[in-house]
């Protein structure tokens, strides 16, 4: 059963995650399947919210792959994690971004996932989608004599 935006935000407190890194399970089962099957769709994703659009989905999920491949994927994907934190006030735990990414890629994707579904910002969406379901559709005027 899917929640609604609104109720999870509601959940959220400055300055603290709102679920535990190994919380991937007890929480929203669909985003820790995809996370643990389609990390660079759902790194991507991520990305293109924290940069505001300024990165594709796409790029930044190729990018991972290509930099997985020369062993650096966890680095570049810990950067996103930093800058989620320094965002939202976050702190480094259980361990520093380097270390959560190197040793539970997965896990630190599907936390870092649920923390925006649950500040509002739904990364299936991508970032253009978040800012389209929050400007206020525009209303024409009734025209008069």
């Amino acid at each position: 059963m899917s929640k609604n935006v609104g109720e999870d935000e509601k959940r959220v407190t400055e300055g603290q995650w709102t679920t535990g890194l190994y919380d991937c399970f007890s929480e929203d089962i669909s985003t820790c399947c995809f996370t643990w099957f389609c990390p660079c769709v759902a790194f991507g994703r991520i990305a293109e919210i924290l940069d505001k659009g300024e990165t594709s989905q796409g790029l930044a999920g190729i990018l991972v792959v290509a930099m997985s491949h020369i062993g650096c994927g966890w680095y570049y994907a810990s950067k996103y994690r930093a800058k989620l934190r320094n965002q939202y006030s976050l702190p480094e735990e259980p361990c520093s971004d380097g270390a959560t990414h190197f040793f539970c890629c997965s896990c630190a994707l599907s936390q870092e996932h649920r923390e925006l579904k649950y500040r509002g910002l739904d990364p299936s969406l991508g970032w253009q989608g978040n800012m389209d379901k929050r400007t206020p559709p525009f209303v024409a005027s009734s025209m008069e004599r």
